[in-house]
């Protein structure tokens, strides 16, 4: 069957890696674009991600498996923990985007990304909100509104851990 759907993910990287950590594997990024594609109709995957210096090699892979990453400046804080919050940029280049693709795939648990799931809705734009982990996500996306689009990476373990070579 050719896929002639054209839908954008945007992907909350820092969200997405915490929660899969917390449900004890780790996400094989190269199999989550081709599921992304397969699934979705995925042409453009947008990974949102702080930039660290030394990551090189992280970022040359999730680009080779077909990720375009936008990233965002760090700070490191006196406690040693770093912080590069990508919400804005994840909102605003799905605004950016918007004439471009079909529908959006939105992929986090964060309820920041309410305002912009529900205005997707509203306006026939969204396909999906894939949620990391379905028993820790943000009360917000479980609005009646939204309920629909949830989708749950927690049964995809099998499909898409990283297994170490």
């Amino acid at each position: 069957m050719i896929n002639k759907r054209n839908n954008y993910a945007f992907i909350d990287s820092q969200n997405v890696n915490l929660a899969i950590r917390e449900l004890g594997w780790k996400l094989n990024f190269a199999r989550f674009r081709i599921y992304l594609k397969e699934k979705y109709g995925v042409t453009k995957a947008f990974l949102f991600i702080g930039y660290i210096e030394g990551n090189t090699s992280l970022y040359t892979s999730l680009q080779q498996a077909g990720f375009i990453c936008i990233f965002k400046p760090t700070l490191e804080y006196k406690d040693g923990t770093t912080k590069g919050n990508c919400d804005a940029e994840l909102v605003l280049q799905a605004m950016i985007e918007y004439p471009n693709y079909d529908k959006a795939i939105i992929v986090t648990g964060d309820g920041d990304f309410y305002c912009l799931a529900k205005y997707l809705i509203e306006q026939n734009k969204l396909e999906a909100l894939i949620v990391p982990n379905r028993f820790k996500f943000s009360a917000l996306l479980k609005f009646r509104i939204i309920r629909s689009y949830l989708r749950f990476m927690n049964e995809l373990k099998g499909k898409l851990e990283y297994k170490a070579k």
